[in-house]
């Protein structure tokens, strides 16, 4: 289940059943976001690699991009630096604790991220006792910025997107790309030298002597990948869920 919630405020509810997706309408009537579908093209490739044959067993990978770029702004931002699974929980105790409720048809409520203008309301101390005292600045600086230059922002191609998210002082390019990738669906832009996609290429691939520093790593992967490099980072973190979700 996932809550899906655009800047305009329209959100929906994601349930999946199997391979089916249920979306309940929440609030607002934006049409429903549209589910992209990642996969390997196999025959662009002269030979077949053993990154290949784990990333083809995934099948088709279907994934909702995020229609809040405020949302997905602040979950690169809360990510930086710590484990992903920390961060979800921070994240999810943040929305619980500061984030304005969606009310469910059962009667149960479900909590977005807080909103820009109610993270500048935010004390100090509402920082700390949430356990995100350290994202304190970069998340302000991110709401003001947002604030002024929203409607600028999402008129703006995908990569250009990628330059002016990093003039948000605590922002750079590790925040802004992954951000712009989880707001576009755009994963050529996703910092693809990360440790996340350098960890799972690995299992994918254990044979293969990957580069172990993030620049090196994303030379060689750009070259690996050519004109798949999208497809293969995608599904690359893909891959690495999978992997944690059968743990």
């Amino acid at each position: 289940m996932r809550l899906l919630t655009a800047d305009n405020e329209t959100s929906w509810l994601v349930e999946a059943h199997g391979q089916e997706l249920t979306w309940t309408t929440l609030s607002g009537d934006d049409p429903t976001p549209a589910t992209e579908v990642f996969r390997l093209s196999l025959s662009a490739r002269s030979q077949a690699t053993v990154l290949d044959a784990s990333l083809a067993e995934l099948g088709d990978v279907a994934r909702l991009r995020n229609p809040s770029l405020w949302d997905a702004l602040a979950t690169a931002i809360v990510r930086q630096v710590i484990r992903a699974g920390q961060a979800r929980k921070l994240y999810r105790e943040f929305c619980d604790r500061f984030g304005p409720t969606v009310a469910r048809s059962d009667e149960t409520d479900i909590r977005a991220f807080p909103s820009p203008e109610h993270v500048l309301t935010l004390s100090d101390g509402d920082f700390t006792e949430s356990g995100m005292a350290f994202k304190r600045r970069p998340l302000r600086h991110a709401a003001e910025a947002f604030m002024a230059r929203a409607e600028q922002w999402t008129g703006l191609a995908p990569s250009v997107l990628v330059k002016e998210l990093q003039t948000i002082p605590g922002v750079g390019p590790w925040s802004a790309g992954a951000a712009v990738a989880d707001w576009s669906n755009d994963w050529t832009l996703y910092p693809y030298g990360d440790l996340a996609v350098r960890t799972w290429a690995r299992h994918a691939d254990p044979g293969t002597a990957w580069p172990a520093d993030d620049s090196t790593f994303a030379a060689h992967w750009r070259r690996v990948t050519g004109d798949q490099l999208g497809a293969y980072t995608l599904l690359t973190l893909a891959f690495g869920c999978r992997q944690v979700g059968a743990v």
